[in-house]
């Protein structure tokens, strides 16, 4: 391979062919080669282009060979594009770099010097299936209750702390406390020796490990930061702190990093992704070039100057302003419906109308900010025929927990759905292991019954265990009993004696996971759909017909997907819906992260919007069925955030009332609201923030101030459970919860149990 590679240039000599087309600030990116650069690459400006003809360029000009330079990316698929692309500019396969993700520039270090962090050069890398294998073993030696700390959200505790960069000695006491009985930093440090004898790390390790080499071994940093002349940096908003760490150690000898990312795109915080990072740059290097990548290819104006004027109320942030030479295009469409169904099917006919006028399907999404909004978009979108794809994850009814609860309404409706029967029989645990399973099932065939059935005559006999008999039992008990209930209760109240006596919830409930609260969101979305049908026959055939909807492989489909999914993604039409108070923001970012966890929601506001080319629909309705209750909506702050010159609002029936303008309403200009909905019985109802909204509430729950919270009284909260009111400070609470103490809660998430 040669020291350099040299291809054509332009006839002045000068201009070189790759940097045409480039404007100025991505040209002043690529060619700030020495000392320390942070580019700021606003949405659609051209941050990959940047990146991959930076490196080209290093080559070209002959500053580096190409194992002097190491360039980090967050996917493999992007290391592929980044690769490919260089090899065009260049005009040759380019061999011998460091190029990868950072778990697998850390492992190919780690495997080159394994024996200093204890362990040999061929080990094992395991997934996550055999992490939560290890730490079940584990748990149950230090007899941690798994019902209780899960084994599941107690290695996302841990993995935190790896992404923090802390070995178990690093962990103070104060941080494992409130987890597994005080007992997880021991448990950590036994996962830990027990990976080490093994022979084996998991994913955090491979960064952890490679920190901690460089740390304890100045003469192995010493020789990486010698050999890697250049460090390149892809969406550096994204980093954890342990890959912070690692990049500086690096960079102390030549400083020639350049970290390219948006400090406005940072929306993965629960993932472990520190957005200070990006912002204290220049802090870490004071000599470092921030270069703005304003000039955006991709959104019309309108849709730009919204998203940045909405950005802007954000306090940490470095600041740009993005803007395009294209047209100004159509303003940003606020669209106040009367509920969430009017909603699905407002949108799906927009979507329609768009398709009559030619646009195509794979130009058009659907973005929400939670999982279980899904539903009732989807439902639509199949009853229209509209073909879609759900990207970042799997449908509504094909997620686990919808699988799960489906299953136990499937059992109590038919004793012979054997299928349904093995889903649920240890879900949560009842203690019914393998053994007791095979005994059913032989039993079963020998005799020609159902697995209910074999079970009901099994637990009369010695053929299983005693404590697996009475677990057994118990459950066929309360199989009986939930179908007696059919006839007397409403299939909704059912489902959710069937979900609360089973334990399922209780079970994502105590699960500290990150993925819990999205399933009992999806859960209680799941029971609120059951209302809409007859009987829960009649939702049970349906869900069959869903699931059976077979998509169209071949043809094209619209996009549905969270917000946290779209990054990186765009389209022509972008439809938003969702944008009310509680929803988006989500409540549960602001009560758990404050002014923080307000900024990353905005963050994902803009994600959103700047996602979309040519148009963007904002959704607000005036009512909302969360957790099976209607609630009052109050439109969502960031619509009060964008600009009145980029947007216009919509809705025949939909009203819309930004929350500040909604204040400046009295009942002497209340009769004005009547003629925007004149089918409506003419009901007044108030919310919190004293808006006023005509329309039929007999259905619907008063807001929490008028619910008499007192102290003494016992509420349930989704998260934290039963508990009693110990003060009430205005819609403030503080709460002795049952099982996770003292905390202080809003009262809009707590009901009087």
């Amino acid at each position: 391979m040669p020291d350099h590679i040299k291809i054509p240039k332009i006839a002045d000599g000068e201009d070189l062919l790759y940097l045409r087309g480039l404007n100025q600030e991505q040209s002043e990116a690529i060619k700030a080669i020495e000392g320390p650069v942070l580019v700021l690459a606003g949405a659609g400006t051209g941050k990959t282009r940047v990146l991959t003809t930076r490196l080209a360029h290093l080559l070209v000009q002959g500053k580096a060979r190409p194992w002097e330079i190491m360039a980090v990316t967050f996917t493999n698929k992007a290391a592929r594009e980044m690769q490919n692309r260089v090899a065009k500019i260049t005009g040759r396969a380019v061999e011998g770099w460091w190029l990868g993700t950072f778990h697998a520039i850390c492992a190919r270090i780690l495997r080159r010097h394994a024996e200093l962090v204890g362990l040999k050069n061929n080990f094992t890398i395991l997934d996550s299936d055999d992490q939560l294998r290890l730490l079940k073993q584990l748990t149950a030696l230090e007899k941690i209750d798994e019902k209780k700390w899960p084994p599941r959200a107690l290695l996302g505790v841990i993995q935190r702390w790896k992404d923090q960069g802390l070995t178990p000695d690093k962990v103070e006491n104060t941080q494992g406390a409130d987890y597994a009985d005080g007992k997880v930093i021991e448990l950590y440090s036994n996962y830990q020796s027990r990976l080490i004898t093994l022979n084996a790390v998991d994913f955090g390790d491979l960064i952890l490990h490679c920190l901690s080499l460089f740390v304890k071994n100045g003469d192995v940093l010493y020789e990486y930061q010698k050999k890697f002349q250049y460090l390149l940096v892809d969406e550096y908003q994204d980093t954890n702190i342990a890959q912070y760490l690692w990049l500086r150690l690096l960079a102390r000898e030549h400083s020639n990093i350049c970290c390219v990312g948006d400090d406005d795109q940072s929306i993965y915080s629960w993932r472990g992704a520190e957005v200070g990072n990006i912002l204290k740059f220049e802090t870490d290097f004071p000599n470092a070039r921030v270069i703005r990548l304003e000039q955006n290819y991709r959104s019309t104006q309108h849709i730009l100057s919204a998203a940045s004027v909405l950005i802007s109320h954000n306090e940490g942030r470095l600041g740009k302003t993005l803007w395009t030479g294209l047209e100004d295009g159509e303003p940003v469409r606020i669209n106040a419906v009367w509920d969430g169904a009017e909603e699905a099917r407002t949108v799906c006919e927009l979507v329609e109308e768009k398709q009559t006028k030619g646009n195509r399907l794979e130009e058009i999404a659907i973005l929400v900010r939670a999982g279980f909004q899904m539903r009732e978009f989807e439902e639509r979108l199949i009853l229209t025929g509209i073909p879609y794809r759900v990207i970042g994850g799997p449908r509504f009814y094909e997620r686990q927990e919808a699988r799960d609860a489906i299953a136990y309404l499937r059992i109590v409706n038919s004793s012979d759905d054997d299928l349904a029967f093995e889903r649920i029989v240890n879900v949560p645990k009842r203690g019914l292991g393998q053994a007791t399973v095979q005994a059913i099932h032989q039993l079963a065939r020998a005799r020609d019954l159902s697995l209910h059935d074999a079970s009901k005559l099994i637990i009369e006999t010695d053929e299983i265990k005693p404590r697996a008999r009475n677990a057994l039992g118990n459950l066929l008990n309360f199989l009986e009993r939930w179908r007696s209930c059919k006839e007397t209760l409403s299939h909704t109240e059912l489902a959710e004696i069937i979900l609360d006596e089973s334990g399922y919830t209780e079970m994502w409930m105590t699960d500290k996971s990150p993925e819990a609260p999205g399933r009992l969101e999806n859960l209680k979305e799941l029971v609120s759909s059951i209302e809409n049908f007859d009987n829960l026959q009649g939702f049970l055939e349906h869900v069959s017909l869903v699931m059976e909807n077979e998509e169209n492989k071949s043809g094209e489909k619209l996009s549905l997907m969270t917000l946290h999914a779209a990054k990186g993604l765009e389209f022509n039409t972008v439809f938003l819906p969702g944008w009310e108070e509680g929803l988006f923001p989500h409540q549960r970012s602001l009560d758990q992260e404050g002014l923080n966890g307000l900024e990353e929601e905005r963050r994902l506001a803009y994600v959103g919007l700047t996602r979309a080319k040519k148009e963007a629909f904002i959704f607000y309705a005036a009512n909302r069925r969360i957790y099976n209750q209607w609630q009052n909506s109050l439109p969502s702050r960031f619509i009060d955030e964008l600009p009145n010159k980029n947007v216009e609002t919509h809705g025949e029936r939909g009203l819309y009332l930004s929350s500040r303008k909604s204040r400046e309403i009295n009942s002497s200009n209340l009769e004005k609201l009547d003629s925007f909905f004149p089918n409506s019985p003419k009901k007044r109802g108030y919310t919190s923030d004293g808006v006023i909204i005509d329309g039929d509430f007999s259905s619907i729950t008063e807001s929490s101030d008028h619910n008499n919270f007192e102290v003494g009284i016992r509420i349930f909260h989704q998260k934290f459970g039963y508990g009693k009111i110990v003060s009430v400070d205005g819609n403030k609470l503080e709460v002795d919860f049952e099982k996770a103490g003292t905390k202080k809660v809003m009262d809009s998430f707590v009901d009087i149990s």
